[in-house]
Parts: structure tokens; sequence; C-alpha cells
């Protein structure tokens, strides 16, 4: 035994470690620690290393922080007709620190004469209107005389079903400033119909929730738990309870990007409108495709024309990404101004065919 004892003993000195030898009934056994390493250091570090302060989880921001983020931002909106005949309030979102306020078209109206807006201090100013787009019903206002606190504007690609969600205006009259009301998102991609003066619009890819959502409230933010814009509130099923809708705020950031660093924001022309295959069906046209978008109109002398679309053609992608909705199109087009080209890749025979097409400045009239 002392042989194999003295053996094992210079095979492990010889490797620089030093070891503990315990002899059971089965066996031997070695508990082995570097040589020249006395226990004193490393029984000071591993009580170093259980002393080290525990690093807490932060709170979760609760709805009232967000909700308190948020209401800077949010503003009443009055508007005067020019000729004083008829007179609207809304709500509004500052999107910039120079003052560019987000809202709906029709709230500040068609040729409006003196638009009033009203900051949280209780402040009233002045605003001109910069830019506005009755389809969408989607307006950018300005204000001067300061910095102002702006919203943050989150992706409302990113939402899920479920998600909680508030909305922020000022319902039925100023008395009601800054209500809150919170709610999930009930869908995403929802299409209505709106049926005003004699005519019907489709407006697709809309927000819905439950968040109550009342005259007054047009124009004004609907905010995800981060505090973030994902939507501009926009209309509400008079008939039904629960049933609001808003327009994603992604079509707005290339509008308050060019806005912010040219002052102006000229809508860019396309010249055409495409439904999904849902909403083809829908309006009756005989479709089969799952993606893309169906070009039910189109302008015989507008941009898309010239470059070759024709009615019926089934648009998949704008500028190399795939395109579902109208509003992932608009999105697309409103990176670029009139003069500049966007790629369109479309579908026709069963054939995949790509055009550039040169974008005019939108018609008034249109």
């Amino acid at each position: 035994m002392n042989k194999i004892l003295k053996a094992l003993f210079w095979a492990v000195f010889s490797f620089g470690l030093v070891a503990a030898v315990s002899i059971t009934a089965g066996g031997i056994y070695l508990s082995m620690v570097r040589r020249n390493e006395p226990e004193e250091p490393l029984a000071r570090l591993s009580t170093e290393v259980q002393e080290l302060p525990r690093v807490e989880d932060e709170e979760e921001p609760t709805l009232s922080d967000v909700i308190e983020r948020a209401l800077p931002s949010v503003v009443g909106i009055s508007c005067a007709s020019g000729t004083g005949s008829s007179y609207n309030m809304g709500s509004g979102v500052i999107a910039t620190e120079d003052g560019y306020i987000i809202t709906n078209q029709h709230v500040i109206g068609s040729g409006a004469g003196q638009i009033a807006v009203t900051l949280m201090s209780g402040d009233t100013r002045a605003a001109r209107e910069i830019w506005s787009d009755a389809a969408l019903d989607l307006a950018v206002i300005k204000i001067e005389g300061g910095r102002f606190t702006p919203a943050a504007l989150g992706n409302a690609e990113e939402l899920r079903v479920g998600e909680r969600v508030a909305a922020i205006g000022n319902p039925l009259s100023m008395q009601f400033e800054r209500t809150v009301t919170a709610g999930i998102v009930s869908a995403v991609g929802r299409s209505i119909t709106i049926e005003s003066g004699g005519s019907a619009d489709l407006m697709e890819d809309l927000i819905q929730t439950d968040a109550s959502i009342n005259p007054g409230n047009s124009g004004g933010p609907l905010i995800n738990s981060d505090g973030e814009v994902i939507g501009i509130n926009t209309i509400k099923v008079s008939s039904a309870e629960g049933m609001g809708f808003a327009v994603p705020i992604n079509l707005c950031v290339p509008v308050i990007e060019r806005i912010s660093r040219t002052g102006e924001f000229e809508t860019p022309y396309l010249g055409l409108y495409a439904y999904t295959g849902e909403a083809a069906r829908y309006m009756g046209a005989a479709v089969s495709f799952t993606r893309g978008l169906y070009v039910a109109q189109l302008d015989a002398s507008g941009p898309a024309f010239e470059a070759g679309l024709r009615y019926g053609d089934v648009i998949v992608y704008a500028d190399g990404a795939e395109v579902g909705t109208m509003l992932a199109l608009r999105e697309k087009l409103f990176a670029h101004q009139s003069g500049e080209s966007i790629r369109l890749s479309f579908m026709r025979d069963a054939t995949l065919h790509e055009v550039a097409v040169t974008l005019a400045a939108q018609p008034k009239a249109y």
C-alpha cells in the first residue's frame, strides 16, 4: 500500500497539484487543488462573491405613470371654417419640439379659417395647416412660440391583439379635456366603409380598440403600455359599444420626418387605389389571390398607368418590401416625393413584372 501511495503522490506532485487522499472500502479517492494556493484566499473570495449586492428588477411603470408622461403632449383643437358657419372641436398630439401636431383631417376641415390649439398649461395658440389628406383622415398643423413636449411615436406593426392601450382626448367639449379611457387592442388590420356626402370611402388597416372614443377624441393619441403613440383615434361605430378605430402612426412618421426637415410635405401621387383580396371580394371582384393588392381604381392619366400598370394587376412589392394593405403601400410611397421613383412588382397572368413609377404631385381635386 505504501508503494501505491508514493506513486500517486509523485504523479500528482509532478502536475503541480496537491492531493488529499482518502481510502475507503470502495477504493482510493483524490480531491485535488492547485499547488501553492492556500485555502484562505479561496475562502475570502467565496465570501466576497456571496456578499455582492443583489440587483433588484426595475418596477414596471403603472398605467398612471404612462398617462402622466403622455398628457403634456395632448392638445385640444378648435377650428372655425373660413366663413364662420361651422365649428369643429377635437384633439391632437404634439409630434416635435418645435410644435408640429398630428390630428385628423376632419377636425380641421377643408379650407379652415382659424385653428386654435389649447395646451395642457391652458395657453391657447393660433395654428396653421401644414398638410392634410382626406382619404387618410390625417393632418399636420403647426404652432409657434417656444419648445413643446413631444410624444414618443411607436410602431403599430408590433401591436398584438389583447395588448393594453389607452385613448386620450377631449370628448364632447374642453370641459372634459384630456379624458383618459383604457382598453385593449381588439383587432388590427380592420377595414371599414365611411359614408359621407353621398359617397363611400374605404379605410383600411385600422387599429380596433374597445377604449371609449367619443366626439372630441378625434385626432388624439392611442398609446401603448410604454406610453408610445401607436395610432391616431379617428372614428367609432355609433351603433355598437366599444368599437373605436385609430389610424396606425406608422403612416405619419415619414410625413413628420419630411416636414421637420423641409417645413412641408407634398403628398406623392401614384394614381391608383388597390384592395386586399378580402376587400376586393367584398367589393364584388372575382379574385382568389392571398397576398398583394388588387388594382381596382386607376387614373388613366396618372403615373401608375403611364408606367404600365392596369386594372386587375396585383401589386406584391414596393421598393422590394412586401405590401399587403393600401396603408402599407402608402407608407412606402410617403418615403418619396414627387419627381422620385418607386419600384413596384406586380402579378399579371401568373407572371411577376417590375416597373419604376415616377411619382407626381397629388392633384388638388383628388
